[in-house]
């Protein structure tokens, strides 16, 4: 496995780009051939802008379907352009944007502070989803922010039972197949709250997440929300490592990326080193 890179080669420099999309019409972040992908078109933009391969690293590779209001990459770049020019970062934010699809926005590009790595040194992420319960009409221009659900949920067996997943364990119930990495994850929030349009609103915070993780959460969780099991079906599920039905992983269309933390920049290395360290358990 190709290790992180911490610093950028001898002569290049690391620029941070924050951006967002609607991830309806890709098949997720990571390139695949022969799939419209967010990297893939994102790549292909930023290295015909500056007449070099780039190569994207991310906070949080998302699935096919899924959104983002807030992601973080990096990449790198020589120290000047062809002409001896320093990069200018508003202009390169401003021609990305005309060059890129209106499904994906950047928001700024900016020099990246000294041991910076976009998934590395990120301290947690942070999803939302959103659920329409009880056979409630959809707004149209909302149809891929927001997932039908036909049964009414309860808030507060959803909340007792999302409560029982906080906290370090081993996720592997809620990782789909497939995936090398560890398995091992901080739950640092994981709560429900009925919005003024009846819709329901989850919002799930992790150091990191295994693959489809979130969606199985939900999925699980909604179980109980519904009846059909009691909260503590999901403590034993967690405790014998029983791995959720794929009948039960919610969709894709009501999940958002919407935030990623960094420490303050004298931290960088140092969180780095911590999560490559874990990294090299996967």
């Amino acid at each position: 496995m190709e290790q992180p890179t911490l610093n950028p080669e001898s002569g290049f420099l690391r620029f941070r780009i924050d951006f967002s999309y609607d991830g309806s019409a890709f098949s997720g972040w990571a390139k695949q051939p022969d799939q419209r992908t967010i990297q893939g078109e994102m790549e292909v933009a930023l290295s015909g802008l500056v007449r070099n391969r780039v190569d994207l690293i991310v906070a949080g590779r998302t699935d096919a379907g899924v959104h983002a209001s807030m992601q973080v990459a990096h990449f790198d770049l020589p120290e000047s352009d062809k002409y001896g020019n320093p990069w200018n970062t508003q202009d390169l934010q401003y021609r990305l944007n005309r060059m890129l699809s209106e499904e994906i926005v950047v928001r700024a590009v900016s020099r990246a502070p000294d041991h910076f790595h976009a998934r590395f040194s990120a301290l947690r992420r942070t999803y939302i989803y959103k659920i329409a319960d009880g056979q409630q009409d959809i707004d149209p221009l909302k149809r891929f922010d927001i997932t039908p659900w036909y049964r009414h949920l309860d808030l507060s067996r959803l909340n007792e039972a999302s409560r029982r997943l906080l906290g370090d364990h081993d996720f592997a119930t809620f990782c789909k197949l497939g995936g090398s990495g560890t398995t091992l994850r901080r739950l640092e929030e994981f709560s429900w709250q009925r919005m003024a349009d009846s819709t329901l609103l989850a919002r799930v915070t992790a150091d990191a997440f295994c693959y489809s993780m979130v969606r199985n959460l939900v999925g699980a969780v909604v179980c109980v929300g519904e009846s059909r099991f009691e909260p503590e079906w999901i403590s034993s599920l967690l405790a014998n490592k029983t791995r959720v039905s794929e009948s039960m992983v919610f969709p894709a269309r009501g999940l958002t990326l919407i935030a990623i933390e960094y420490p303050a920049d004298d931290l960088l290395e140092a969180r780095f080193k911590v999560t490559a360290r874990r990294r090299d358990e996967e």
